[in-house]
């Protein structure tokens, strides 16, 4: 039986992959042909350095063109991810402030779960120097591509790689979780609506150090990350942050309004304190 008779277990339609800033229009189209051999569909690019359809449409072949005719451009990272529940980020570098590493299998064994009930991105950086950290801030968790000697993957490869792992754990799932049992996580917008919250609030309570904020709150991040929050959840962390808030407003307000003691007599000598 040829591989092109089977079909997955699950939905894939809730997956995408998102393209940052990509360079080549030719591994856009490449990375569409590669989607659509594994059943994705969806296919959103930010920021390209060059958008030529012409060569897209090359590379994506014929049987890739309904991809293509459905590509999703958006201004800004955060905006094309606004809507996912789950953000997974591709990284071929190493580091402190890249731990929470999955690998490709491992990955998408997770992913093809909690695609039953949320949408999910996969992002892939610019060709030459791959996410940056800043765009890290926008994912869940981080995926490496484990490689030999050489470990520059080309774009359109890596994608291959992923959306192969995930159509292959797709099959995988003969009996998948009941939506019962698979949580439906915060979207992104109400996510980092809650971290700006915690920053403002942990500047204002002395907790982080205002003029470099970003590091503690990564910090925070990783942690929260790590829980895979619902949103209810974040009704309860902000719900928190606005009591803070409200009991700080109430004790300056009383502290405005609360006169201070006078001490008066007639004996210069007299003071109040220690010396």
């Amino acid at each position: 039986m040829s591989e092109s008779a089977f079909s997955g277990s699950t939905d894939l339609r809730q997956f995408a992959i998102v393209l940052q800033r990509p360079r080549f229009p030719e591994n856009i189209g490449a990375a569409a042909r590669a989607m659509r051999n594994m059943g994705i569909h969806r296919l959103i690019v930010v920021q390209p350095e060059h958008f030529d359809l012409g060569k897209i449409r090359k590379m994506a072949t014929h049987a890739a063109s309904d991809v293509v005719d459905k590509i999703e451009l958006y201004a800004s990272l955060e905006s094309a991810l606004a809507h996912f529940h789950y953000i997974v980020g591709t990284s071929a570098r190493l580091g402190k402030k890249r731990n929470d590493i999955d690998f490709p299998a491992r990955a998408a064994e997770k992913l093809v779960t909690l695609s039953l009930k949320n949408p999910v991105a996969l992002v892939f950086g610019p060709e030459d120097r791959g996410l940056s950290n800043d765009d890290l801030r926008c994912c869940h968790r981080l995926v490496h591509i484990p490689t030999s000697d050489f470990s520059s993957i080309n774009l359109a490869q890596a994608v291959m790689i992923m959306c192969h792992e995930v159509f292959q754990a797709s099959l995988r799932m003969a009996h998948p979780p009941t939506e019962t049992s698979v949580p439906r996580l915060a979207g992104r917008i109400e996510e980092d609506l809650m971290y700006t919250h915690l920053q403002r609030i942990f500047v204002e309570i002395g907790f982080i150090n205002p003029e470099n904020p970003a590091y503690w709150m990564d910090k925070c991040r990783r942690f929260l990350n790590s829980v895979q929050l619902k949103a209810r959840d974040i009704r309860m962390i902000r719900g928190f942050c606005k009591q803070i808030e409200r009991f700080g407003q109430r004790k300056y307000k009383e502290g405005l309004t609360r006169q201070p003691k006078q001490t008066h007599s007639s004996d210069p000598d007299q003071r109040s304190g220690p010396e």
